[in-house]
């Protein structure tokens, strides 16, 4: 009896040659559905800047590259490597604090001597669910009041390190990639509950930590035609480029917002709506069909993960990498306020790129080595 498609399909999948070099065949083909459609883009957004898009297929062969190169560690060695990294990387988080290299008011990144600089707090996304869930790894869940205790004070004090900065946004995604973590290991709902009680007390003592230019974020998401020509010029333009494209959209380079520049920071945040006025709500459909494809894998490998790190590790990276897309939509399209989140895999740029690919390769690792034994 001659096999079904999805018999073939599944075999191929399972092929020997997949197995032996660690590669989740159905993650990566929708990252490389996801990659390619964000290149299309780019072009466009770029204001076909060739080099930008070159600069970007480098940043992505190489986020491959690493991703791939994670595929083949085992995951018990990330699980001894966790706290260690975790150490080292906050380490490098004081160092940016005291020797960071500035750009435009704020202190991100160190720079290699004589090579490119990178962003430590990017690589913290990664490294507080490795921390969080190691922490978890050999006790017993659903965690106990003083366990719950000790998981805050770890992520807090990055945290506060990356808000120092300052980089609100990047700060509340590690709180969140920790977060996951200890939802995921059975947080009791007396304490989430409790948290959403008092999130009305943490909102007011946040407003009074914030700068002067993030208050100013608040106000322009909650009025963005209060100052239509200054701080609410982005988000007012976003929403005309992307109400313009209707359902199929202007055309591939005939988005008149983006082509005439009256998109600010389209080819890196606002990417979004260069493909909502070209390609309509089709494309923004099709671009989140291939994020929730990615999403979907993540889940399952978390679902079908052998031991608790692996499971807690797995969650928590899927579940950041959906709020990453979630809030960078959200943000162009005026649901959200403006926080700087890159459209994750599609977005202009450099750090962001290795360090979501780096994810995907701890996903593979926990799939594919949990075959092999």
């Amino acid at each position: 009896m001659n096999a079904t498609w999805y018999q073939r399909f599944i075999r191929f999948t399972n092929a020997r040659l997949w197995r032996l070099t660690h590669i989740d065949v159905l993650l990566a083909a929708s990252l490389v559905l996801l990659m390619s459609g964000g290149l299309v883009v780019l072009y466009s957004a770029s204001g076909q800047n060739m080099e930008m898009v070159e600069r970007q297929v480098f940043r992505l062969a190489l986020g491959f590259a690493v991703c791939l190169a994670l595929a083949q560690l085992p995951p018990k060695y990330m699980l001894r490597a966790s706290p260690l990294l975790f150490v080292a990387i906050a380490g490098l988080l004081v160092g940016v604090l005291l020797f960071g290299v500035g750009a435009k008011g704020a202190q991100r990144w160190l720079e290699i001597p004589g090579g490119p600089r990178f962003q430590p707090s990017e690589i913290m996304k990664i490294v507080m669910p490795m921390m969080i869930a190691w922490y978890f790894a050999h006790r017993p869940l659903p965690p106990s009041f003083k366990q719950i205790a000790t998981v805050l004070v770890i992520i807090v004090i990055p945290v506060l390190m990356i808000a120092k900065q300052p980089d609100l946004g990047t700060s509340l995604l590690v709180a969140v990639s920790g977060l996951f973590v200890l939802f995921l290991a059975g947080l009791p709902w007396i304490y989430m509950l409790s948290a959403g009680a008092c999130a009305p007390v943490a909102g007011y003592l946040l407003w009074h930590v914030m700068h002067d230019y993030q208050r100013q974020r608040v106000l322009t998401f909650l009025n963005p035609e209060s100052d239509p020509l200054g701080s609410g010029w982005n988000i007012i333009q976003s929403k005309t480029a992307i109400g313009s494209g209707g359902v199929y959209g202007k055309g591939w380079l005939e988005g008149t917002q983006a082509q005439l520049n009256f998109l600010p920071e389209s080819h890196t945040d606002f990417i979004i709506a260069v493909l909502g006025e070209e390609f309509g709500m089709l494309g923004c459909g099709v671009l989140i069909f291939a994020y929730l494809l990615v999403i979907a894998r993540g889940l399952y490998i978390s679902a079908t993960a052998e031991d608790n790190y692996a499971r807690l590790l797995a969650g928590s990276l899927t579940l950041t990498f959906f709020v990453y897309m979630f809030v960078n939509i959200g943000m162009v399209s005026g649901i959200l306020p403006v926080v700087g989140v890159p459209l994750p895999l599609v977005s202009y740029g450099g750090t962001s790129i290795i360090t979501i690919m780096a994810t995907f390769g701890i996903l593979m690792s926990i799939q594919t080595h949990k075959r092999a034994r």
